[in-house]
């Protein structure tokens, strides 16, 4: 993929979790929820299975739709911020074939001043996908992704279809992006009905290829809808997780299948997996730290943060009699490091309180850290 084309750090999953180094404490940089605006056309009605798209035939009436469609929202205390979880579950998901895939985030869409949190996938040509959410993947694979508290309406797919066009319309020469080397796929917990019901409406056809990933049939490129809530646990554990509602044999199922990666980046994609589904399943994290493996799976992950918080401690004590201004620079460094280890302990299920205690800071201050405030420690 062309250097135009990508953000500076294709990795940019991980990089989102990752605290900007300002002066002082830093805030917790909170992104956009995505471009609200964004134009796209409609497809002809009664067009076959496999067809191409515009039929220029007369659109039928489809009852409108309120566009944050049904779904349970609340609001929570704290911001969780889901499109990294997800970027990183998307590439566990996807494990068995990392060598064959490309990762890429936050696409900023060329001339165009359109920065949105699609998750692009790119794929070498001839090479099927293990996975069943990548058994439709073509060369480039244009993926959107709806947090529980996101609606997922008809318009929705339009403007991810929209998305995909001008994805291919930027290429550094004419065609360079084959139209039929595109797929588009979104991703929800709740399975989308109002959505569903339009599209079967426009004439489109959908049929669920596999438990929760329904393929919709008659646009000009391939398209799925994945219902993470549907989909089997046993093989999908880390989308299972990106949920309000995670059961305890699907964080526990996550425990098992992750415990034996011990490459740094399959690492921070659990963690960041953890940190998300903690803090929106805070009591279940905690039961769960009760059953000591769990609670001794949890301190490996987490054994390296740890120990850093133990030795900021000591360096806190042989560092006195320090000069003032070399002291100040240490403990805003020291700071930190302790605000990020409280964020991945908070991630993976301890209270505010333990969090306190093992990073040495008062209980307001981790709570401040954890809702992005800026506090001084």
């Amino acid at each position: 993929m062309e250097d135009g084309r990508k953000i500076s750090d294709r990795r940019a999953c991980n990089r989102r979790k990752e605290i900007d180094a300002g002066a002082g404490l830093p805030e917790v940089q909170v992104e956009p929820e995505g471009v609200k605006d964004a134009a796209a056309g409609s497809p002809g009605a009664n067009v076959e299975s496999g067809g191409a798209g515009c039929a220029g035939t007369e659109l039928p009436e489809v009852e409108s739709e309120v566009k944050d469609e049904s779904c349970d929202i609340k609001d929570p205390d704290v911001k969780i911020q889901w499109h990294p979880g997800f970027c990183a579950a998307a590439e566990l998901e996807l494990m068995a074939d990392k060598a064959e895939l490309e990762f890429q985030a936050e696409y900023n869409l060329s001339k165009m001043p359109l920065r949105i949190d699609l998750l692009v996938i790119e794929k070498r040509d001839n090479i099927e996908i293990k996975n069943e959410i990548g058994k439709i993947f073509r060369k480039y694979n244009v993926i959107e992704y709806k947090s529980p508290d996101d609606g997922l309406s008809i318009d929705d797919l339009f403007k991810v279809l929209g998305y995909a066009f001008i994805y291919k319309a930027e290429g550094n020469k004419v065609d360079e992006v084959g139209v039929n080397e595109l797929t588009v796929s979104l991703f929800r917990e709740q399975y989308p009905e109002k959505l569903i019901q339009s599209v079967r409406v426009y004439g489109y056809k959908v049929e669920e290829k596999y438990r929760g990933i329904y393929y919709v049939t008659g646009f000009i490129m391939p398209v799925q809808i994945v219902v993470m809530s549907r989909l089997d646990g046993s093989r999908h554990r880390s989308l299972k997780l990106l949920s309000r509602k995670v059961q305890p044999e699907d964080l526990k199922g996550f425990f098992e299948e992750t415990g034996k990666l011990t490459e740094q980046g399959e690492r921070k994609n659990v963690e960041a997996v953890l940190q998300v589904s903690g803090m929106a399943n805070e009591e279940l994290f905690r039961r769960m730290r009760r059953i000591p493996e769990m609670n001794e799976f949890m301190r490996n992950l987490m054994k390296d943060e740890i120990e850093d918080a133990e030795r900021a401690g000591e360096l806190r004590g042989r560092r006195e009699g320090e000069l003032i201004g070399r002291q100040q620079g240490e403990l805003i460094g020291e700071a930190k490091q302790a605000k990020e280890t409280a964020e991945r302990l908070f991630g993976r299920g301890d209270n505010v309180s333990e969090i306190a205690e093992i990073v040495n800071v008062k209980i307001e201050t981790v709570e401040k850290w954890l809702s992005g405030s800026n506090a001084k420690v």
